[in-house]
């Protein structure tokens, strides 16, 4: 009998909440009264590169994505082939992940240099070649990400677009007004007549789109963001607001500080009881 009341308590309490909206919109409750995300596979796309830091950064993101649902990571490394160090920390991750590699080199015939080209085309590619339903999001390794841009994100019909922090010079770029969904102005100062002026951390596509759009990939632009998504046939007004309306920052392009260990050689030189092997 205690038990009976007890169900009955929580399930009119778990009603309760949704009732109030105070459960997120991505969560339905079942028959049993169990709740389950009812939404779309977030497929985050993730190149990385050897570096001091990236251990570090990689392990901090993997700390995010842990509470992140219905979410798969493809990771690529600038990389001839896949390294131990990433390979280990995918598999202690518990995430559900893709693991790829390709090395990135600078097209002869452009001077941009775009960092990660060839690494976000063939993770571009293994999307298209490998997921039926879902939202496309590219995620640097060294960002800072709340969940709630997740959680937004998964509502994506066609493209979303929200404000970026710390970044283009800004404190914040991208989205600033918007209104019923549709962004009325752009806050942003270099190349402000960008198809659509936005960060790679500020968007987010789902995949019909891309498998409408077979050919187009990141070129060697500065602004390649702007051009992927005209590419696939969207302008400013076609983007989905989100980030509450605008209203809200939940990502950061924070950007971690190149490592200086200058005391290193120092240490080196004290032998070998001083230094063993440290993955880090």
């Amino acid at each position: 009998v205690k038990l009976f009341y007890t169900g009955a308590v929580v399930f009119v309490l778990l009603i309760f909440f949704i009732d109030r909206e105070i459960l997120p919109e991505s969560v339905r409750l079942l028959g049993k009264g169990t709740a389950e995300y009812n939404v779309q596979t977030i497929y985050g796309i993730t190149s990385t590169y050897a570096r001091l830091t990236q251990k570090a950064d990689l392990t901090r993101l993997i700390y995010t994505l842990m509470h992140v649902p219905n979410f798969h990571w493809i990771l690529i490394e600038d990389s001839v082939e896949k390294t131990p160090l990433v390979r280990r920390l995918l598999q202690k991750s518990g995430l559900k992940y893709t693991h790829l590699n390709k090395k990135n080199q600078k097209n002869s015939h452009h001077k941009s240099g775009v960092k990660d080209l060839l690494t976000r085309n063939a993770a571009l590619a293994w999307v298209r070649n490998n997921v039926a339903q879902g939202v496309v999001y590219f995620m640097d390794d060294d960002n800072t990400y709340d969940l709630k841009l997740f959680e937004e994100m998964r509502t994506t019909k066609v493209a979303s677009v929200w404000p970026v922090g710390l970044v283009g010079g800004l404190v914040v770029e991208g989205p600033v007004r918007c209104k019923n969904g549709k962004v009325l102005t752009w806050r942003v100062t270099w190349e402000t007549n960008r198809t659509i002026p936005i960060d790679m951390a500020g968007f987010a596509i789902n995949t019909a789109l891309l498998r409408q759009h077979p050919d187009v990939k990141f070129i060697d632009a500065p602004d390649l963001e702007s051009i992927l998504l005209g590419d696939l046939g969207l302008t400013r007004d076609k983007m989905e607001a989100k980030g509450n309306n605008c209203r809200e920052v939940n990502v950061w392009h924070t950007q971690t500080a190149k490592a200086n260990p200058h005391q290193e050689k120092v240490a080196q030189q004290l032998g070998d009881e001083y230094n063993p092997f440290f993955e880090t």
